[in-house]
């Protein structure tokens, strides 16, 4: 598979929320407003990867993924990355963050942060591997009382 990289367009927006709530359990996928919220924050940035995918009703690239990150200064936020299933362990979110992380960079970012559930082992591997480490607990931070590592990374 193909993919390539590209910043978000506004008439993305749709394709991002379906996205997100097949990537996540109701309860934490982000509704049409916190989405359209999120891309609209000061210092807001959004890549997007796309792909011809075979065997599809209409020929041309789709969107598999995306990353929303934030930034205030010196100090970014990725938060979301969300990859379709189907497009997984392929380098995709790879190449997400790694797009999203010189963005930050060219922006004047030093340090970025997430948060990651904590029983969520295949996420925390992705991000320690990618450089990030465990920096605190936040407790209750999910829904249903799911708490979270705070992790960050510096540039």
């Amino acid at each position: 598979m193909t993919y390539s990289l590209r910043p978000y367009s506004p008439s993305d927006l749709e394709t991002l929320y379906e996205i997100d709530q097949l990537c996540y359990p109701p309860e934490i996928a982000y509704s049409r407003r916190e989405l359209r919220n999120y891309l609209r924050f000061p210092g807001a940035d959004c890549v997007v990867a796309e792909a011809v995918v075979e065997n599809i009703s209409e020929p041309g690239p789709v969107i598999i993924g995306f990353c929303i990150t934030a930034r205030l200064r010196a100090e970014g936020y990725i938060i979301t990355m969300d990859v379709l299933a189907a497009h997984r362990r392929q380098g995709v979110a790879a190449a997400l963050l790694a797009e999203a992380e010189r963005r930050l960079s060219e922006n004047g970012v030093s340090e970025v942060g997430l948060e990651t559930a904590t029983d969520n082992d295949s996420a925390i591997a992705f991000w320690q591997k990618h450089g990030y480490r465990k920096c605190g607990i936040r407790k209750h931070y999910y829904p249903g009382g799911r708490d979270a590592f705070s992790m960050s990374k510096t540039l």
